[in-house]
């Protein structure tokens, strides 16, 4: 029998790709690896507001963060910080805003009533 969460990601992914939504912006590669690492996360769209600037943010701003420190500020590790903090802030609530506008556009729904396995009790 298939797994609860497999068969939902699945249904979501099709209702995602029959929006015309593309592909890397319904499934980014972080989420493809996570994936393919066992990670049970839901796809962006199906994930809550607060879920989405908190994996976007971070991940943005210490990125961002490194390389503004590697190539403009490594002499200046106070400003590379407050930048690279506000930097992840704003992107991660950018992210978070720019899925959530996808998913009332789709009426996409939530990720806890996409049917698991015909089998299995909701």
């Amino acid at each position: 029998m298939t797994d609860v969460f497999d068969a939902r990601l699945k249904i979501a992914l099709e209702l995602l790709a029959a929006t015309g939504i593309r592909r890397s912006n319904y499934a980014p590669p972080l989420y493809r690896l996570l994936w393919a690492w066992g990670f049970r996360v839901p796809p962006p769209h199906f994930r809550s507001f607060a879920a989405n600037a908190v994996t976007a943010g971070p991940t943005f701003g210490a990125l961002w963060g490194l390389l503004m420190w590697l190539f403009l500020w490594s002499d200046r590790p106070d400003i590379a910080l407050v930048a690279a903090a506000a930097a992840g802030v704003f992107f991660g609530l950018s992210m978070a805003v720019y899925y959530r506008h996808g998913r009332r556009k789709h009426s996409l729904p939530e990720w806890g009533s996409l049917a698991g396995d015909a089998s299995a009790p909701r």
